[in-house]
């Protein structure tokens, strides 16, 4: 995978590797992106590839530190990057660019699935393992990639939309699902979640959805605060145990 144009590095140096960081240009369709990788130096040849999505306002230091935190355990990563190159909109405005994909799922499909032809199409890259996971709207969209029928082993959402306007695209998955939910999450209602299930089991999906009691909204955000009456705030339980179901899951789907 290849910048348009030249990037700067941010390497991390640990004991036994490098991380390396950087922007990546990329087009979907006319559209020019500007995603994140990350990938760790030590390891040579190909290795399995993890996309991740963003949350609301677009490519933040959260998802950067995830990205990180998935280099360092061996995977090659790609933050994507669904709105465009500079499009990074905060609250207000945030809900209303949000709002423009997932009001066009075949537009968020386009947008992601490019991120994903970018991911696949990289040296690094093992391009018959790939996982995609994403917070919030990125949980949402990459519930959204599998149902487009996407070459996927796994698919991972953090506290994400779990409504579907075409459940029969469920039969269009290929990979296992993992849905990580805050069981008082005010911003998904009960009904979305049971028609997520129903839509899963009718499909005959591989999945998990894991609820975790007390936890609202944008559980893995340290920024959200820790009011939940705000419908989304931090809570450091469910951030710790979705990691680790996350670096359990891959292990599982991907075989590292």
């Amino acid at each position: 995978m290849k910048a348009l144009l030249p990037a700067f590095f941010a390497v991390v140096s640990t004991l036994s590797a490098a991380i390396i960081e950087k922007p990546l240009e990329y087009q979907s369709g006319d559209v020019v992106c500007e995603g994140w990788q990350a990938y760790d130096d030590a390891v040579t040849g190909p290795r399995p590839g993890v996309l991740v999505v963003h949350q609301w306002t677009g490519i933040s230091d959260h998802e950067k530190a995830a990205a990180r935190k998935l280099a360092a355990l061996g995977y090659n990563v790609l933050v994507a990057d669904i709105y465009g190159k500079g499009v990074r909109p905060q609250p207000p405005a945030a809900g209303k660019e949000a709002g423009k994909y997932k009001g066009n799922r075949p537009l968020l499909r386009s947008r992601v699935n490019a991120a994903l032809g970018v991911l696949s199409r990289d040296a690094r890259t093992d391009a018959s393992k790939l996982a995609a996971t994403g917070y919030c709207f990125g949980g949402t969209t990459v519930l959204e990639l599998a149902r487009s029928g996407a070459a996927l082993k796994g698919v991972v959402s953090f506290h994400g939309g779990l409504d579907s306007p075409n459940p029969g695209d469920g039969k269009n998955i290929k990979a296992q699902v993992l849905a990580l939910h805050g069981a008082d999450d005010p911003f998904v209602p009960a009904k979305d979640v049971a028609a997520f299930e129903a839509e899963m089991k009718a499909a005959g999906v591989d999945y998990k959805l894991v609820k975790y009691p007390g936890a609202v909204h944008s559980f893995t955000h340290k920024e959200a605060g820790s009011d939940n009456a705000k419908g989304a705030a931090y809570n450091a339980d469910a951030d710790r145990d979705s990691w680790l179901q996350l670096e359990q899951f891959l292990k599982t789907t991907l075989g590292r």
